[in-house]
């Protein structure tokens, strides 16, 4: 449905600016002539934001005040937030079973809880000035699984239901919501993913090793596969649309082999999933 145009001042505050998908679309939101509040945990890797005229400043997701600051830091420097793009998160990878739930509980308090700080502080504003965009980079991860990737995956799946709640009970003030569903992009995620998934081995022992090192082989060529992948401004396109347009869509899935992905997820049902599945990874015996 239309929702109110975007205001014409104000912010665009976008989460983990640092790299990847995140920078990309800081960068593209400034050379467009959007006011951008770049963020990240480590803002000293803004400095090519700031050349761009990005205003920036630390944020760390995860935790209540710092996202405070940082939204009234962006409000104080632009007068109001009118879009936030949550961008910041990361790949928690290994075997449901062995990923330890201090683990799960950090995947599941930056990917979703982070989001949901986020969106609560900007909403209020959005909703008095009748118009705003509230877009989340959430992942192809969010329709379907791989072994090997529970956790990310449901961190994913968890904002498909948040968003799809939240953006039928902003509409009547005006506030768009998006989802951006990227399949593989080249950023430092892949080799961030890799990282978790061989921590959880150990000398390749256990009843997980094969399913393990095969994941981990699967997932440095298919991010290397440039057929497969797509660099981040790929995103970043998506991102500005979903922001700028009259009518922002719901979803958009970006990457040509992640529609594929998840057409055949949703038509063939779990029996054909499961034995692609098996087809693409060694399984436990």
């Amino acid at each position: 449905m239309p929702v109110a145009p975007l205001p014409p001042s104000g912010a665009v505050l976008v989460t983990g600016c640092s790299s990847g998908i995140g920078h990309a679309t800081a960068l593209r939101l400034a050379r467009s002539g959007l006011a951008v509040h770049a963020t990240a945990r480590r803002p000293d890797r803004l400095t090519e934001l700031e050349a761009a005229g990005c205003t920036t400043g630390p944020l760390d997701v995860t935790d209540d005040d710092s996202a405070a600051h940082a939204v009234e830091e962006a409000r104080e420097r632009h007068g109001a937030v009118v879009a936030l793009v949550n961008n910041a998160g990361y790949g928690e990878y290994g075997p449901v079973e062995e990923v330890s739930l201090e683990a799960a509980r950090r995947q599941l308090e930056t990917n979703v809880i982070g989001v949901a700080r986020l969106t609560r502080l900007v909403l209020p504003g959005m909703r008095e000035a009748g118009a705003g965009r509230v877009v989340t980079i959430g992942s192809m991860g969010g329709r379907l699984t791989f072994p090997g990737g529970g956790w990310y995956h449901a961190s994913k799946h968890a904002l498909e239901a948040l968003h799809d709640a939240l953006r039928v009970e902003v509409a009547p003030f005006g506030v768009g919501v998006s989802l951006v569903e990227p399949g593989l992009i080249r950023t430092e995620f892949g080799a961030t993913a890799t990282g978790t998934l061989t921590g959880t081995r150990t000398e390749g022992e256990g009843p997980y090793a094969g399913l393990v090192a095969s994941v981990e082989q699967g997932m440095a060529g298919s991010y290397d596969n440039r057929v497969l992948s797509a660099g981040p401004d790929a995103v970043a396109r998506a991102v500005e649309h979903a922001v700028t347009a009259r009518r922002p869509r719901s979803r958009y899935v970006v990457t040509p082999a992640a529609r594929g992905l998840i057409g055949l997820r949703r038509l063939g049902g779990d029996r054909v999933w499961d034995a692609f599945v098996r087809r693409q990874f060694s399984l436990p015996a």
